[in-house]
C-alpha cells in the first residue's frame, strides 16, 4: 500500500454479519459517513472482519498513520480491547453505536434505553398489560439496552415481567420468526409485542397473520428502525425512527477533528430518536 501524502485516509471497520450488504444499519452507516467524506475531501477505506474473531480486526497498516489518518468502528461488540490497542497505537478512533458513560472514550450512539421507555409508555397508554418482547442480538450495546428499556419500562408500570414474553431475534429473520411463533403460540398470548428491529417486526407481522391474528385488533405491533423495508408492511408499522446515517455523518466529522488535534478528548455524542405513531397499535380494552 502507498504512503498516503495529500488526502487523508479514515478506515470503516464492520463487523461481518449475515444480510450485512442488505443490512439499513450498514447501508445508513456507509451513506453518512460517505456524504461526510465527500464534503471534507477524504477517503474511506472500508474494512469487514469476521465478526466473532477478531484477530483480523486490525491489521498493521490499518494502525500505521502513515497511511490511515484514523479508525471508525461501525461496533465493537463488547470488545474493548480493540480499543485499547488502537490508543496504544496513538491511532485517533471514534466508536459507533455504543456509548460508554465513565469509561474515556471517544464514542456516538443513539439513546437505545431512553427510546424503548418511551415505545413502553406509548404501548401501556394504550391500555395493554400483557407485553412481550423479540429483543435483538444481545452481545451488542444496542440490544443489551433495548431488552433492558423494555424490561424497565414495564417495572415503571407495575407491569410483570414474564420469561415466556421475551423471546430472542437476534436482529435476524429466521430466530425472530421462530420467536414469533413462539409468542403467538401460548396459552395467555400478549395483546401486544415490541420487535426491537423492523425486520424482525415484519416477521412477526407475517406469523400473526398466517395464524389468522388481525393486526392491530388481535395484536399491537411496534418496530424499532423505521427502516425502508416496511413498505412491504401489510400494516403501517409504528416504529422508533433513529438517525444512523447522521451518526455516521457526525463520526466522521468528529473523527477528522480528533485526528488533527482540534477535538476536546473524550468525544461523547448521544442522539436522540422519534416514536412514530402509526396503524400497527390500537388501544386495548381488557
Amino acid at each position: 500500500m502507498d504512503k498516503l501524502n495529500k488526502t487523508p485516509t479514515f478506515a470503516l471497520i464492520i463487523p461481518r454479519f449475515e444480510d450485512i450488504f442488505h443490512s439499513f444499519y450498514s447501508g445508513e452507516v456507509i451513506k453518512g459517513v460517505s456524504l461526510a467524506a465527500s464534503r471534507l475531501k477524504v477517503d474511506i477505506l472500508i474494512h469487514i472482519p469476521e465478526r466473532f474473531s477478531h484477530e483480523d480486526w486490525l491489521p498493521s497498516f490499518l494502525l500505521n498513520r502513515e497511511f490511515i489518518n484514523g479508525i471508525l468502528f461501525a461496533d465493537i461488540d463488547g470488545d474493548a480491547t480493540i480499543i485499547k490497542t488502537v490508543v496504544s497505537q496513538r491511532m485517533p478512533y471514534l466508536v459507533m453505536n455504543n456509548y460508554f458513560q465513565k469509561e474515556v472514550i471517544n464514542c456516538i450512539a443513539v439513546d437505545n434505553k431512553k427510546a424503548t421507555l418511551e415505545l413502553v409508555d406509548y404501548i401501556v397508554s394504550l391500555g395493554h398489560k400483557k407485553i412481550a418482547t423479540i429483543a435483538g442480538d444481545l452481545t451488542t450495546q444496542a440490544g443489551k439496552l433495548r431488552l433492558e428499556g423494555f424490561k424497565e419500562g414495564l417495572q415503571n408500570h407495575d407491569l410483570e415481567i414474564k420469561d415466556d414474553y421475551i423471546e430472542v431475534g437476534g436482529f435476524l429473520r429466521t430466530p425472530a420468526r421462530e420467536a414469533a411463533m413462539k409468542l403467538l403460540g401460548l396459552k395467555d398470548r400478549p395483546t401486544a409485542i415490541f420487535a426491537a428491529s423492523d425486520v424482525m417486526a415484519l416477521e412477526l407481522m407475517d406469523v400473526a397473520k398466517k395464524s389468522k391474528i388481525n393486526i392491530p385488533e388481535d395484536l399491537s405491533v411496534i418496530g424499532f428502525d423505521d427502516n425502508p423495508i416496511n413498505i412491504y408492511s401489510p400494516v403501517k408499522l409504528t416504529t422508533v425512527s433513529q438517525p444512523i446515517s447522521e451518526m455516521g455523518r457526525l463520526a466522521l466529522e468528529n473523527l477528522n477533528q480528533i485526528s488533527q488535534g482540534k477535538a476536546r478528548i473524550p468525544v461523547k455524542i448521544m442522539l436522540e430518536t422519534k416514536l412514530i405513531k402509526r396503524d400497527s397499535c390500537t388501544t386495548r380494552k381488557e
